[in-house]
């Protein structure tokens, strides 16, 4: 009888092991829930989480191939991505994470990680020499959701490093809009690289954007004869 209640109670031992050992699954199949990762913008603050669905907590996300964006971190107790990104670009980055089942599951994911810069500013009417003028125009775009009270300075600096005012305009500027603003002025005879900086301010959360654009070949004007 005992013998009999003795080979009972190992059956029982040896069928909670089974179970123990195969409680990762309890839950079911590992799965990455996110398709996507959200569109960043350069100097402004990024939140993403890779979510999931099964397997055995506590889970670990690793970044296991790729660079995240300057300025992401990933946590790899949470699976969140977060940070400030500095630049614009793309990024390809692969994902994996691992549960606490026995055997521990697995699941991998590559994304590709779009920072886009706040602020834009390009040539509308690249900057040329009309007989003593230097002109030009440029466009200014703001890529962010809210609206941004902009400064726009173009500068010509000369061979010897004097620089010149050619144009100067400050206004607000809606959310996804666009401002052309030309330029032009008379700056003397000289060799010319033209500058173009733009700074824009969301006054609500105190943020400041930024962009530039110069002409690459110096630009010419000629004394009068």
């Amino acid at each position: 009888m005992k013998a009999r209640a003795y080979w009972i109670c190992g059956i029982a031992a040896l069928v909670a092991t089974i179970l123990a050992s195969t409680s990762g699954y309890a839950q079911g199949s590992l799965r990455i829930a996110t398709k996507a990762l959200p569109t960043g913008i350069a100097g402004s603050n990024y939140q993403a989480r890779i979510a999931i669905t099964g397997g055995a907590a506590p889970y670990t996300w690793q970044l296991i191939d790729g660079k995240l964006p300057t300025g992401l971190k990933l946590n790899p107790a949470r699976g969140t991505i977060s940070g400030v990104p500095s630049s614009a670009g793309d990024q390809e980055v692969s994902v994996a994470i691992t549960d606490s089942g026995v055997p521990a599951q697995r699941v991998v994911r590559t994304y590709t990680i779009t920072v886009i810069a706040a602020l834009t500013i390009d040539w509308k009417t690249v900057p040329a020499v009309h007989g003593q003028m230097l002109e030009g125009s440029v466009v200014v775009s703001n890529l962010v959701d809210q609206e941004v009270v902009l400064t726009v300075i173009i500068m010509g600096v000369n061979q010897i490093g004097r620089a010149t005012a050619l144009g100067y305009q400050e206004f607000a500027l809606k959310a996804g809009g666009e401002q052309v603003i030309p330029f032009g002025s008379s700056p003397g005879p000289g060799n010319y690289i033209v500058h173009a900086d733009a700074v824009a301010e969301v006054a609500r959360t105190n943020t400041i954007y930024r962009a530039r654009k110069q002409t690459a070949q110096q630009l010419v004007i000629q004394a009068p004869e």
